[in-house]
């Protein structure tokens, strides 16, 4: 019988020594990590780091170094990913840790989790942090219908267009567009936005959330200025709903 894939979540960002990590991860989710000693992550090494702050409340069932890690990530090749499925093949748990939140959203471990299901493999997602449910939650915005829209293009001009076209899509059905961006360009998107979508538009900028800077702001367009929220290398979630 094959074992189990469970789904991991991870903390939104490097937390304080002093926060306990049962402040965003459950005590279940926290002994079911706990007790695997094979785990799929797209970086081992802050894996490890994970592996070190959960053992500060929860003893792990094998010493850090005993635990195998594999990695899954943008450069893993599609024919790598049976590979990582053999060991809960042959019967072993195994957890696909996410690099932040929840695995399989916005997150390579999708593709993962769709051979598992292919090769007959349980999988079960368990409860954490998600980035962008709780940017949803927090800006008021329309939370009954959303879209997820993952990353932006970085050309100028395709940018400006793909945002035209968000904001079209949110105008005629009501509907909340989210989307993401590399830290560092956060300025120039909140910039691009206040160019080519209306003033009446509103917009939320969450940055931080669960960790000691959250930020959340939502006001339309017109009344967006840089200086309302620190965004430069901040991770942040950008909604959008046009009235």
């Amino acid at each position: 019988m094959s074992g189990t894939l469970y789904l991991i979540p991870n903390t939104l960002g490097k937390r304080d020594e002093a926060d306990p990590l049962a402040d965003v991860i459950p005590a279940g989710v926290q002994q079911v990590a706990a007790g695997l000693d094979y785990l799929v992550a797209e970086n081992a090494k802050t894996a490890r780091a994970f592996l070190k702050k959960l053992g500060e409340t929860t003893p792990l069932a094998r010493p850090i170094q005993q635990i195998e890690i594999q990695e899954l990530n943008v450069n893993t090749r599609a024919d790598a990913l049976a590979a990582l499925l053999a060991p809960l093949r042959a019967g072993r748990d195994g957890g696909l840790l996410s690099e932040a939140g929840v695995p399989a959203v916005a997150d390579p471990g999708a593709d993962l989790v769709r051979l598992a299901h292919a090769r007959g493999i349980r999988v079960r997602p368990l409860v954490g942090p998600s980035s962008i449910l709780l940017a949803v939650m927090g800006s008021g915005l329309n939370g009954q219908s959303f879209a997820f829209n993952g990353y932006l293009p970085v050309d100028a001009n395709e940018r400006a267009q793909r945002l035209r076209e968000l904001e079209q899509r949110s105008r005629k059905s009501s509907q909340t567009q989210v989307f993401i961006e590399t830290p560092y360009r956060n300025g120039a998107l909140l910039e691009a936005m206040r160019q080519h979508c209306a003033g009446t538009t509103l917009l939320s900028v969450a940055v931080d959330l669960t960790l000691p800077g959250e930020t959340i702001v939502t006001l339309p367009l017109s009344d967006w200025r840089p200086e309302r929220i620190a965004l430069h290398k901040r991770p942040a979630i950008f909604s959008l709903l046009a009235l």
